[in-house]
């Protein structure tokens, strides 16, 4: 009996092959946050003020240079001498690996590193610097690679609660203002009913189809005939309202204002860059590359979807009076634009969604940069008034959100003119006509936004015009040198792809979304 009992089993658990490169990015960055919450824990005393800013900064860095082999691989195509090439999956097919997913954790890289200089001054200056914004920052980037990576809804359902729990946080972490926790709590709630919404549709999609893979649900849509696919569309309804939320479209935007108002504004440029970015991901990998074969169902949602969305944002913009709502509806707008990019459904208009999210992530990430060093302490002189006459009393600051303005409304010589030009084409060459009119007619509206904001810093201030108080009005605010370099960074961007996009865009047309098997 003692012998029998004793003999290993025959039948050995199944375990799925892990190919590890193919994670690399993930494990640097979400071990990356594990790893400084230990540090910080373990020896508190004895760390630096400068460590968790340089430390999340060369986090980011290495992220993004594991990715570029990545990139290399899955983008090349495979042959006789290395058919490892071209896009794979991993952890049993749940996690693929494509260009697309490697562009979207080159940018949340990049976007890791930009807040964190950012936020290193700003923590500082609000007395509540320590590892927690840094880590959360780490973690939901994480959740965004996950959302962008995900070849099974389930997988895509922890993306977007790794990445929305920790924002949920950033949000309310600053304890001594009301509205940053009005901000949080509102964030929350709203969120996740939003994840409860998105789950009932991964289940109904479940039972339509009969399995969560993205893989094994586009190959039943394309070869099963549904005689009622009732259920299959309520769930599509269901997963795009969860989607919606987390990209501010219309009618799911009403937290947009009051979150982008009373949260800590470094949170707020974070939100607004990768937490969009990873839901257009997410959005783009299920409904475009998974339910492609149903795209005559959603398309005409999501057309819907969109047009509210850029006559909502830009309208009611141009009524407001803090910049930070202002900014808010802004983000809105920008929703809509890059919902036309998803309402094409084509191979281009992907690519010119991907070429908008990076080009409207640096402009995005230098507004709130010079919104955090012109407002001061507190962020509680964000309005209108607040930033007049910012041009004359500190020019840098001026010039540089000028530039952003410029490249947020479209005009050329910036990312942004060519990110919405592409965007329209796309919709022009989908025949969606009315579309790429409303979006142009949008583009005009939301010009006197962003030429109100620019007009404020500008030419009003009267009361800041005598040169002794505009010499000690320079003199007094320095630039923080993480700051600078952020600055210069999203200029940079925002002026050199301006000049010369073809890089970016080839970069983008590279990256369109596939699913593989491992």
């Amino acid at each position: 009996m003692l012998n029998i009992l004793a003999q290993p089993p025959t039948d050995a658990i199944p375990t799925p092959d892990v190919a590890w490169s193919g994670l690399m990015p993930l494990l640097i960055l979400s071990g990356g946050a594990v790893l400084l919450l230990t540090i910080v824990s373990l020896a508190k005393d004895f760390i630096p003020r400068w460590f968790t800013p340089i430390y999340t900064v060369l986090i980011g860095i290495a992220t993004g240079v594991a990715a570029i082999p990545l990139w290399l691989r899955v983008t090349d195509t495979p042959s006789a001498a290395d058919p490892n090439n071209g896009p794979f999956a991993t952890l049993d097919s749940s996690f693929g690996v494509d260009g697309f997913s490697v562009f979207f954790t080159m940018l949340f890289a990049a976007v890791v590193v930009l807040v964190a200089l950012l936020a290193n001054d700003y923590l500082r200056r609000e007395d509540i610097d320590g590892p927690e914004f840094y880590v959360l920052m780490m973690l939901s980037a994480s959740g965004g690679i996950v959302m962008a990576s995900a070849n099974d809804l389930i997988v895509m359902f922890l993306g977007l609660e790794i990445l929305s729990i920790a924002v949920y946080v950033m949000a309310a972490m600053h304890s001594r203002r009301i509205e940053s926790q009005e901000a949080g709590m509102k964030y929350f709630v709203l969120g996740a009913l939003s994840s409860a919404v998105f789950l009932y549709g991964i289940a109904l999609t479940y039972g339509a189809t009969g399995s969560t893979n993205l893989v094994e649900i586009r190959e039943f849509l394309s070869n099963v005939i549904l005689l009622n696919d009732a259920l299959l569309l309520a769930g599509f309804a269901l997963l795009l309202v969860g989607f919606g939320f987390k990209v501010a479209a219309v009618p799911f935007h009403s937290w947009t204002p009051d979150v982008y108002q009373g949260a800590p504004t470094p949170v707020v440029g974070f939100m607004a860059s990768a937490v969009k970015a990873a839901a257009f991901a997410g959005m783009l990998r299920v409904f475009w590359l998974t339910f492609g074969s149903y795209r005559t169902d959603w398309q005409p949602v999501i057309y819907g979807l969109a047009i509210a969305t850029l006559l909502v944002g830009s309208f009611v913009a141009i009524v407001q009076t803090d910049v930070k709502r202002m900014l808010a509806y802004s983000s809105i707008s920008h929703a809509g634009y890059l919902l036309v990019g998803v309402q094409a459904a084509t191979n281009e208009g992907t690519a010119t969604v991907l070429f908008y999210l990076a080009a409207y992530a640096f402009m995005v990430i230098g507004s709130f940069t010079v919104i955090t060093l012109a407002t001061g302490p507190g962020d509680a002189k964000t309005s209108l008034t607040d930033i007049a006459g910012l041009a004359r009393t500190r020019p840098v600051l001026g010039i540089a959100l000028t530039v952003f303005l410029l490249g947020q409304a479209g005009v050329p010589f910036t990312s942004g003119f060519f990110a919405k030009f592409y965007v329209i084409s796309a919709a022009a060459d989908a025949n969606s006509y009315g579309l790429a009119i409303v979006a142009m007619l949008a583009a005009v509206v939301a010009a006197f936004l962003y030429l109100r904001i620019m007009m404020a810093i500008w030419l009003d201030g009267d009361e800041v015009a005598d040169p002794t108080e505009l010499a000690a009005a320079k003199a007094g605010i320095p630039v923080p040198w993480g700051a600078a370099v952020v600055l210069v960074v999203t200029v940079g961007f925002t002026l050199v792809f301006g000049l010369w996009p073809e890089p970016m865009i080839e970069m983008a047309r590279d990256a369109v979304p596939a699913l593989a098997i491992g």
